[in-house]
């Protein structure tokens, strides 16, 4: 007898319920996805809401809120989707949460490309609005486009302190990195940030770990500005990322077979709090310097990454286990995966579907929902918060 893939787990006081449609028409699909997250309890608190961009997402939150029935609900657009039985490209997953022992409320903030760190800020102060019952967390989503990142983590942590983690992801539009959006109920914004403040009487796990390696000698950043890298070691920085990596001719001379190569070769850079991994979105053939999703600082010391199926897999039982190691004596209700789109370049078809099923091993039968991000949030500890190519777990006990 072959087992469904879970998509719902309870408890005496919470819940977790998953949905997933590919249905063509957008309304349908996101009233089906929506109705198979709800069947998993009574008393829904909220809806976490993955879309592909192939949908009219005007028609899709529609869709959404016509089953929700004034339930509040935030999402975004992705990369591909992530579900209990497997990755998607052209679906919708609904996530609701439920029960007496959660408390939630939702914000959002538009036009932050002005302000990311204020926007940040104003978000944040939703968490203001629920009862601490014991546990709890800042979940965001952001325009993945819009601007430097770890200054949104930033104006969060300014109003929440070490007391609140966040966690979250960056929308996507599958590589075009054109336009990336958020939802805030039926609104579809970009150039946005929506948040929910979530509040548990049980532990929440965050785990984060990214499997890449060091390819050759550290280099000094010897000339930055913001997200783009001029220099290295005094060399233009693209000419050195393509010479230590000895890149294919179409990656020298094509913009797009660039962005595809790059995928899969991020750069370190070293912090105060650790190697982080920063996503070289594209490249400037006139200036010869490189494009990143987040800044990387002059004269620090940067190394060009790479990763294999084997590095990659062992970070995602890293990531879930740190995740589930947080919920004390508790058995999770579900894993909620921020995954970069770069780790799926890495892995491919086949396994992708192999991480998101190891995922689902580790989940111990509970549902697992996501989506492949344009960057990552997690911040347990310090200031950054903000990751590049890494998966970020949140495990819901």
């Amino acid at each position: 007898m072959t087992s469904l893939p879970a998509t719902a787990l309870s408890v005496s006081t919470r819940w977790l319920g998953v949905g997933r449609s590919a249905e063509r028409d957008p309304r349908s699909a996101g009233a089906a996805a929506t109705t198979d997250a709800l069947a998993a309890g009574d008393d829904p608190k909220c809806l976490l809401v993955f879309a592909s961009t192939s949908y009219d997402l005007t028609e899709l939150t529609a869709g959404v809120a016509g089953v929700a029935d004034g339930l509040p609900f935030i999402g975004c657009t992705t990369s591909g989707e992530i579900a209990t039985d497997g990755p998607g490209d052209h679906s919708v997953v609904v996530v609701s949460l439920g029960g007496a022992g959660f408390e939630v409320a939702t914000a959002s903030a538009t036009g932050v490309s002005a302000d990311l760190r204020g926007a940040g800020a104003r978000v944040a102060e939703c968490v203001e609005r629920v009862k601490d019952r014991g546990h709890q967390v800042l979940l965001l989503l952001t325009d993945g486009l819009a601007g430097d990142q770890q200054e949104i983590v930033r104006g969060a942590y300014s109003v929440l302190g070490a007391v609140v983690p966040l966690v979250g992801g960056c929308a996507g539009d599958n590589l075009k990195m054109k336009r990336t959006l958020v939802f805030d109920g039926e609104r579809v914004l970009d150039n946005a940030i929506v948040a929910i403040a979530l509040s548990s009487d049980a532990p929440l796990g965050i785990g984060v770990s990214h499997g890449w390696r060091k390819v050759g000698q550290p280099m000094l950043v010897t000339s930055s500005a913001g997200t783009r890298v001029l220099t290295l070691d005094d060399e233009p920085a693209l000419d050195v990322y393509l010479d230590v990596l000895n890149a294919p001719a179409e990656a020298r001379t094509d913009p797009d077979a660039f962005t595809r190569f790059a995928l899969t070769h991020p750069l370190g850079i070293s912090r105060r709090s650790g190697e982080e991994v920063r996503f070289v979105a594209g490249a400037d053939f006139g200036a010869r310097s490189l494009g990143c999703i987040a800044p990387v600082p002059q004269g620090g010391l940067a190394w060009i990454m790479e990763g294999d199926d084997e590095s990659v897999l062992e970070a995602t039982d890293q990531a879930c286990a740190s995740a589930l190691s947080q919920l004390a004596a508790n058995q999770p209700l579900g894993f909620v995966a921020f995954d970069c789109i770069a780790r799926r370049g890495v892995l491919g078809d086949a396994g992708i579907q192999s991480e998101v099923d190891r995922i689902a091993l580790l989940a111990g039968g509970a549902p697992v929902a996501g989506f492949y991000t344009y960057g990552e949030i997690a911040r347990v500890r310090g200031t950054n918060g903000f990751h590049n190519q890494t998966l970020v777990v949140l495990a819901i006990g």
